[in-house]
C-alpha cells in the first residue's frame, strides 16, 4: 500500500509513520508537511534514508501539489492541523486556513484521484465539555468551545459531507489527549517534564481540576492502523485511553516520578473557555475492531520521562524557541 500522510513531521504523525514502516515492510509512505513550528524533520531522523519513505515540503492548501501527490498513493491519513488551543485564542486564522481550507483541499483532490481510503484525524475536543459524569460517544452532538475545536469540527463536517454527497471512502478518528515521545514541548506533559529537567517550575491552569483522558501515542497509532485497514467507510471512531485524570494529578505524579517536590508547581490564570472534562466511550472501536489501550498511565509516563531524559538534543532547541516567543505560560 502507498499512503500519503499529512503532517507526518508532527508528534502523532511521526509516530504513526514509524509504526507503519516497522509493521508493514512492503508499504511506502509519502509525508507532506509544511514544517511549521511544530513540524520537525528531526522527529523522523532515524528513517529518513529508508527507500520506502519520501518527504515533500508543502502545504495542504496547495491544490496543485496535493493533486499531484494523490495520483501516487492508494490511501490518505490526514494528521496535518494547527492544534494548540492557546494559539487559536490569540489568532484563529491559521487554524481556519489549515484545518478547514486545507482539509477541503485534501478531500477534493482525494475524491478526484479516487483514493481507496481517507482517514481524517480529529479530536475529542469537537464534542465540547462534560460534567462530572458520562462519556462522549460517536453520536454526541458537536459543541466546540475554542477556535481550535471549532476549526476541527468544521473539518469533520466537511469529511462527512463528502461521504454523504459523493460516497467518498472517508473515516473520522477522534482520539483523546495523546502523550509520548516527540511531543512538542508546549503541551502539558512534555512541558512539565522538560521544565523539571531545567529546574523550572511547572505551570498549571487554574486549580488543575480539569479532567482529561490520556492516551499513549503508540496505542493511538495502533488504533489508526486498524481503522485504516478495517474501519467502516463513513463511520467515526472514538479512541480513548481509559485514563481519566485531573491535570493536577498528572502533574503531581510526574513531579514525584522525577523526584521533585510540590514547590515545583505554580498555578497560573486559567485560559478562556477551558473545557472542564473530556472522556470518550471506546465501545465502538472495541466491538468492531477489537482495539483497546494497552499502555497504562504509570508505564506511559515512565516511558515518556525516560525518552525526554535521553533526548535532550531534540527538545532543548524547541524550548529555546518557546522562551523566545513568550515570557508567560511556557516560562513560568
Amino acid at each position: 500500500m502507498r499512503i500519503l500522510v499529512t503532517g507526518g513531521c508532527g508528534f502523532i504523525g511521526s509516530n504513526f509513520i514509524r509504526h507503519i514502516l516497522s509493521r508493514y515492510p512492503d508499504y511506502s509512505i509519502v509525508n507532506l508537511d509544511a514544517l511549521t513550528y511544530a513540524g520537525n524533520p528531526e522527529n523522523l531522523r532515524d528513517i529518513q534514508d529508508d527507500i520506502r519513505y519520501t518527504f515533500v515540503k508543502g502545504r495542504i492548501e496547495d491544490a496543485a501539489l496535493v493533486s499531484r501527490l494523490m495520483e501516487r498513493v492508494d490511501s490518505v491519513v490526514h494528521f496535518a492541523a494547527e492544534s494548540h488551543v492557546d494559539r487559536s485564542i490569540v489568532d484563529a486564522q491559521p487554524f481556519l486556513m489549515t484545518n478547514v481550507i486545507g482539509t477541503y483541499t485534501m478531500l477534493d483532490a482525494a475524491r478526484k484521484a479516487s483514493v481507496r481510503r481517507f482517514v481524517h484525524i480529529s479530536t475529542d475536543e469537537v464534542y465540547g465539555a462534560l460534567g462530572d459524569t458520562g462519556r462522549f460517544d460517536e453520536e454526541t452532538p458537536l459543541r466546540p468551545n475554542s477556535p481550535y475545536a471549532a476549526s476541527k469540527a468544521s473539518g469533520d463536517l466537511l469529511v462527512r459531507s463528502f461521504h454523504e454527497t459523493f460516497g467518498f471512502p472517508a473515516v473520522i478518528v477522534r482520539p483523546s489527549n495523546n502523550y509520548g515521545p516527540y511531543q512538542y514541548p508546549e503541551k502539558l506533559i512534555p512541558l512539565m517534564i522538560t521544565n523539571l529537567f531545567e529546574g523550572k517550575r511547572v505551570p498549571v491552569y487554574g486549580e488543575g481540576k480539569n479532567v482529561r483522558d490520556w492516551l499513549f501515542v503508540e496505542d493511538n497509532c495502533r488504533a489508526i492502523d486498524l481503522i485504516l485497514h478495517n474501519g467502516r467507510t463513513g463511520e467515526t471512531y472514538n479512541v480513548g485511553g481509559d485514563g481519566e485524570r485531573r491535570n493536577i494529578e498528572i502533574v503531581r505524579e510526574v513531579v514525584k516520578m522525577m523526584e521533585k517536590d510540590e514547590a515545583s508547581i505554580t498555578f497560573v490564570k486559567d485560559r478562556p473557555g477551558h473545557d472542564f472534562r473530556y472522556a470518550l466511550d471506546n465501545s465502538k472501536i472495541e466491538r468492531e475492531l477489537g482495539w483497546r489501550p494497552l499502555v497504562d498511565g504509570e508505564k506511559g509516563l515512565e516511558e515518556t520521562i525516560g525518552w525526554y531524559r535521553n533526548n535532550e538534543w531534540w527538545w532543548r532547541p524547541l524550548k529555546e524557541r518557546l522562551y523566545s516567543e513568550s515570557k508567560g505560560f511556557w516560562t513560568a
